[in-house]
């Protein structure tokens, strides 16, 4: 038994400073949901945001050049485009639903976690040390939490119609 209480006493603490390491969601500014389909981010946020952009999600910030205005900071209907977090081959879209504040905004977006599955109205936290929207957790909807994981975000691809007719394809 001695040997199972100093166990308890050395892993409690670990566990309980995981638990502690991320931000708690208030659940007031969203409503997380997962809509069991099949479909990759790229042609998810392409129908959802109108911004008409082909090929991989790596690609879209440089092929958004002179087609799109480019922004740092996120505004409704653009869409947020990450880098890759392993390669430099690798990256996401999603599309911004809501600014919740100056560093929460609320996203829709598909296959985040590679199961083809569409994720709406999931948070996503701005945590880059000079607040201007470089790096960012985004909600793991699994564990009912933001992610561990940090994400460079190369900018926000705005919307042709700044937003207008999006809506008309929202799940």
């Amino acid at each position: 038994m001695p040997r199972l209480a100093r166990l308890v006493c050395l892993t409690a603490p670990l566990l309980l400073a995981a638990c502690s390491s991320t931000p708690d969601f208030d659940g007031g500014f969203a409503d997380p949901r997962v809509v069991d389909d099949q479909v990759e981010c790229v042609p998810f946020a392409r129908a959802q945001s109108g911004v008409e952009i082909y090929g991989d999600a790596h690609t879209w910030w440089a092929k958004a050049d002179g087609l799109y205005d480019r922004e740092d900071e996120p505004e409704e209907g653009a869409v947020m485009v990450l880098r890759g977090y392993k390669r430099s081959d690798r990256g996401h879209v999603a599309v911004v639903r809501r600014l919740v504040s100056d560093r929460e905004i609320v996203i829709d977006h598909a296959n985040w976690l590679n199961d083809g599955k569409v994720y709406l109205d999931q948070p996503v936290l701005d945590v880059s040390p000079a607040n201007d929207w470089s790096a960012v957790r985004v909600w793991y909807a699994p564990g009912g939490q933001y992610g561990a994981r940090v994400y460079t975000v190369q900018g926000f691809i705005m919307a042709p119609d700044r937003f207008a007719g999006a809506q008309s394809h929202r799940y």
